[in-house]
């Protein structure tokens, strides 16, 4: 069975992670499987926006594979399992097309990991998120320490690993881990509404906006600014920037190619 289903509705791909029985827990064979599916959804000119969810009503992403853990060392991890893991995050955050979690349940460990990697994330009232590496003697290192103080305040960010608490849903929302919260049974439904809504506009001025938030959050304001100043001047010699004004103008919808 694969671990990884892969379909498209139209502009949008879907992903699955499929280890049920395992709550999607992540080892490295799921993790090389669910690089290549990307890679094909990223390669896929048809495919705007990707959007990724777990199989099951329980789990989202529950985590890393603990027995598996517990059997390496330092140097061989390095070597496979966080490489492996780390260079498909790291794809998926600087994906130039935008992303969406389904987070239909448990997403923690690894599962808030990739949380944090995605662009924007519909959670179900029953999902719950956390960092329990700490209690079994370790802390995040699939970039989680990385991406999470850099996304929510810091005293919050490090209370979440130093004490290893699970989050609900609506904690999550409230710090801003998440964008919306709905019932279980509405999550992939909402996730790909709003997937479909971000595919309607222009994909090639959306691969250049997430360029922009992407680099530029690494840079000082100083810089940032005529970074800003430079990827806007591209957008406008593009034929899109022109026929989403020429439709504002003339009261119709635009029709954006990507050029």
């Amino acid at each position: 069975m694969s671990a990884i289903l892969s379909e498209r509705q139209d502009a949008v791909g879907l992903l699955t992670i499929n280890r049920p029985k395992t709550l999607n827990a992540i080892d490295l064979p799921t993790i090389l499987e669910l690089e290549q599916s990307f890679l094909a959804m990223e390669a896929d000119p048809a495919v705007r926006v990707i959007v990724i969810t777990g199989a099951g009503e329980r789990a989202f992403v529950a985590g890393g594979d603990i027995a598996d853990l517990n059997s390496r060392q330092g140097l061989q991890h390095y070597r496979d399992f966080a490489e492996a893991i780390h260079r498909l995050f790291r794809r998926i955050e600087a994906c130039d097309k935008p992303t969406i979690g389904a987070v239909n349940g448990w997403a923690l460990g690894g599962g808030t990991e990739l949380v944090l990697a995605l662009d924007m994330r519909i959670a179900a009232d029953s999902a719950r998120f956390g960092l329990p590496e700490i209690n079994l003697g370790l802390f995040p290192g699939a970039g989680g320490t990385q991406r999470i103080i850099r996304q929510l305040p810091l005293c919050r960010a490090k209370e979440i690993m130093f004490t290893g608490d699970q989050l609900t849903a609506q904690e999550a929302l409230a710090i801003g881990l998440v964008n919306r919260v709905v019932a279980r049974e509405q999550v992939l439904d909402e996730a790909m509404a709003l997937a479909r809504k971000v595919a309607g506009k222009s994909p090639l001025v959306l691969k250049l906006l997430k360029r922009t938030l992407l680099h530029g959050a690494d840079m000082p304001l100083a810089a940032a600014l005529p970074f800003e100043q430079a990827m806007i001047g591209l957008v406008l010699d593009s034929r899109d920037a022109h026929e989403g004004c020429a439709a504002f103008i003339e009261k119709r919808p635009a029709n954006f190619a990507g050029e």
